[in-house]
Formats: C-alpha cells, sequence, structure tokens
C-alpha cells in the first residue's frame, strides 16, 4: 500500500515528507494507522545509522493509532484497537526470560538496524528498499508495522497525542526513578537536563514523595516549567557552579541523581555531587568516553549504572503510568507541543533548539 513518510537521509538533511510503499503485515505484524508519534532525540542520533550505509531511513518511535489490520498469528489485538508502540525484544533470551526485556540480547538488531531480523525492510519507493522498521515501528509515516511484542492496547477514550510519548521518552524518565533509583521521601533527587526525559523523571520523584528535588538545566524556560512542576529548586550551569550549587541545595550531596544530556562533563559533575552512598543513573545517549574519578566513587560508595527505557516492561509498566496520568498525579500534558505531520522539520528544530519539551507529530 502507498503511504507518506518522513525519510531521512542523513544529519545534514532535513525531513522530507514522501510518497513509499508499506509492506501488508506478515506473521505477527500489525498494521497501525499513525495518529501520533513523538520526537525523540534517539531519531536525530541514529538519522544516518548504520554508518556509512546509503539509502534514507524511517525513524520514528513513539508511535500511537488505531490497528487497520493484523497478520497471521496475532492473537489478542484486533483491528480499531488504539494501540502504543514501544521497543522491541526477542522474548526467549536469558534477559527477557528474567524480566528485563530492556536488555534483550538482539536488542540493537530489533530496534536499530534499519530491517526485520532476516534483512528485509517493509518500505521501498520506485522499486528500492528503504530502511525501517526502527523499533518495530518507525512511525514518521502516516502508516506503520508493529509486532505483537512493541504493541500495547489502550482504552479508546483516551487522548493518543498526549500517550505517545509515554512509549520511550516518558517511559525512559519515570522508569529510571521508580524501577532503578527508587528514591524514599527522606532523598534528594537532582535531574541533569530537564527536557522531556528529565521533567517526566521529575514528576515521578514528586509523585513518589521526594522530599528535595533539583532539576540543572540551560534554559531558563524549562527551570521554570521544572519549578512549576515541583522541583523544590533549579540550578542554571551556565551561570552556577553547578557541584557546589547541588550541594547547597541537597545538604552536601544528593542521595540520588538522573543524567539526560549523555555530556561528559555533566556526568562527572553529576558523580562529583552525590553524597556518600549516593547512586546517578545515566540514560542520555552522547560521547563514548567518559572520565570519572574512581577514588571519589570508591571512596564515596557512589554507584553509576545505565538505564535503557527506564528498565520498563511496556506491557505492564505503560498501564502503571497512564493509570497515575488519568489519576491527575502524573501531568504531562503541557509538555507535549502538536505539530501537523508535514512540519516535522519545524518540530524538529523547536526540540534541537529547547523551545519546545516533547515535540509531537499529529496525522
Amino acid at each position: 500500500m502507498q503511504i507518506t513518510a518522513a525519510l531521512s537521509r542523513g544529519l545534514e538533511s532535513p525531513f522530507s515528507c514522501e510518497p513509499v510503499e508499506l509492506d501488508r503485515p506478515g506473521p505477527g505484524e500489525i498494521l497501525v494507522r499513525t495518529v501520533a508519534t513523538g520526537i525523540c532525540h534517539t531519531d536525530l542520533l541514529f538519522s544516518s545509522i548504520p554508518p556509512g550505509e546509503a539509502g534514507p531511513i524511517v525513524l520514528g518511535h513513539e508511535g500511537a493509532g488505531v490497528v487497520d489490520a493484523v497478520g497471521p498469528g496475532v492473537h489478542g489485538i484486533e483491528p480499531g484497537d488504539h494501540v502504543l508502540l514501544s521497543y522491541r525484544r526477542c522474548g526467549g533470551c536469558r534477559s527477557c526470560r528474567a524480566g528485563r526485556p530492556t536488555y534483550c540480547t538482539t536488542f540493537a538488531e530489533l530496534n536499530s538496524s534499519g530491517a526485520r531480523l532476516d534483512g528485509s525492510t517493509p518500505l521501498s519507493q520506485d522499486g528500492k528498499p528503504v530502511r525501517a522498521a526502527f523499533f518495530g515501528q518507525s512511525s514518521f509515516a502516516t502508516h506503520c508495522l508493529a509486532t505483537v511484542d512493541n504493541t500495547v492496547v489502550v482504552d479508546r477514550s483516551l487522548d493518543l497525542t498526549v500517550l505517545a510519548p509515554f512509549t520511550c521518552g516518558f517511559q525512559t524518565g519515570a522508569g529510571a526513578v521508580l524501577n532503578v533509583l527508587q528514591p524514599g521521601d527522606a532523598s534528594s533527587f537532582v535531574v541533569y537536563g530537564a527536557g522531556a526525559v528529565g521533567l517526566a523523571a521529575l514528576l515521578a520523584a514528586r509523585d513518589h514523595g521526594v522530599g528535595t528535588i533539583v532539576a540543572v538545566e540551560p534554559v531558563a524556560g524549562r527551570r521554570d516549567l521544572a519549578l512549576k512542576l515541583g522541583a523544590t529548586a533549579v540550578v542554571d550551569p551556565g551561570a552556577d557552579d553547578v557541584v557546589a550549587a547541588v550541594r547547597s541545595h541537597t545538604s552536601g550531596g544528593s542521595s540520588h541523581a538522573l543524567d539526560t544530556t549523555g555530556a561528559p562533563l555533566v556526568l562527572r559533575q553529576a558523580l562529583t555531587a552525590l553524597g556518600p552512598g549516593g547512586a546517578l543513573v545515566a540514560v542520555g545517549l552522547g560521547a563514548p568516553d567518559v572520565t570519572i574519578d574512581i577514588i571519589d566513587i570508591i571512596g564515596g560508595g557512589k554507584t553509576l549504572r545505565g538505564c535503557i527505557e527506564g528498565d520498563a516492561d511496556p506491557y505492564t509498566f505503560l498501564p502503571r503510568l497512564i493509570d497515575l496520568y488519568s489519576a491527575g498525579r502524573f501531568p504531562v500534558d503541557e509538555l507535549v507541543a502538536r505539530y501537523p505531520f508535514p512540519q516535522i522539520g519545524a518540530a524538529v528544530e523547536a526540540s534541537v533548539s529547547g523551545a519546545v519539551v516533547k515535540p509531537v507529530l499529529v496525522f
């Protein structure tokens, strides 16, 4: 079938909305008419993967929509269902069997290879393959093919435009707090970067009863929003000594922290600003090489660990987040800025500049 998709031809090229051909759903696949999809930093980071490989790719991995058709072997999901699309997992490796699907041994192949596991792609243009199947969806398109293992059915009364970012950005931030750090009411939590991931983490910490919440963020509007959403203090890294300011706001050092930036300097600051026994979780993708003070980590009994998708299983965690949202305890509505799909270029620009927190494309 012919659809319209936003093609990326590299980091330096703008997204281009063009007609492409999409396969009908095969075994285990689900045809989804896209209603909304969030734009995530990961989409921009992967806009030229695999490195050096020629040809366009269709990205998008925070999809939400309505099921149009299902392929053979699909059970429990039917045409007309409203669904959220998250990441894929194999379901059979040691990590998946242990309930840790974010660390599936084939995570990269399933989510960021630009193809199905068999090397095929569901998209083509003028008879030539277009890299797709990004996070099992490639939802920067009017329709996409998802799979049973990354599709979550939700109530039809819910606003899919708001829920789309739950599938990655909000899940990552909230999951890092609720599933990994698990701070208590006497804890101090610092988030480095008050974007979509960081503010979702802040909201989760606030709902979790954390008493001291600090946001470190260079954009003034985002600092103001962090205060509005429950931060007890904010730090401007462009004007303040970050480590000294964090220590001041947390009575000598934070007990828990989250880095969403992936910037080596910020990671070092976050580690240094931890109090004795403090824990830092890193979720931001950035420079692969970071210099840290191992003596400080050992001497302070500090912990640094990575985290993918908030260590969350979407089948159970997305309904949990949706319940919090429906109860007014996870108020993410004002984080979302809506853009018509053809305005994807403007949405990306607003995201990169920090003008909006979470751009969502609406179809």
